[in-house]
């Protein structure tokens, strides 16, 4: 019940996953929690959309904090580095014991510790070439992998 395919008998696995459904993937395998919040911060995000709940919920546990102060962005296309810091946050922020060695991950980067977790514990490796692929989108197939090797 995490997700569903994109119709009847479609999944798009090279799809590129949005902000919104992101969150809502996280929403849904945390057990679809009641959000506390009464306010909403994000003026591109109403009470009639999917993602209503799973956004602020998101926000309210500091999975996400949108993308300005009253912008959640919820159709912008995520990156490998903000899908594996939306599930390290989902985690608690858990401490990693390893150093992240890709050319493409700066040091103190607000995802290095996401990284750093994800790699140690199995759930997302290198793109090749020495590189994460922080800034490379991130499709259906990868997030739901992710998700799984994190929840499994």
């Amino acid at each position: 019940g995490i997700t569903a395919g994109t119709s009847a008998n479609t999944f798009n696995p090279y799809n590129n996953v949005t902000r919104a459904e992101a969150v809502t993937f996280l929403w849904r395998a945390s057990g679809t929690p009641e959000p506390t919040t009464e306010v909403n911060p994000f003026a591109d995000v109403t009470e009639g959309d999917y993602f209503y709940k799973a956004v602020l919920w998101a926000y309210e546990e500091g999975i996400t904090a949108g993308v300005s102060e009253n912008s959640f962005a919820p159709f912008e296309e995520c990156t490998r580095a903000q899908i594996v810091t939306f599930l390290w946050r989902t985690m608690g922020c858990p401490e990693s014991d390893i150093e992240v060695n890709f050319a493409d991950v700066e040091p103190g980067a607000y995802y290095i510790g996401a990284v750093a977790w994800a790699v140690e514990n199995g759930i997302a490796v290198g793109m090749g070439g020495g590189h994460f692929g922080v800034i490379s989108t991130c499709t259906r197939s990868q997030v739901v992998t992710f998700l799984y090797r994190t929840l499994a």
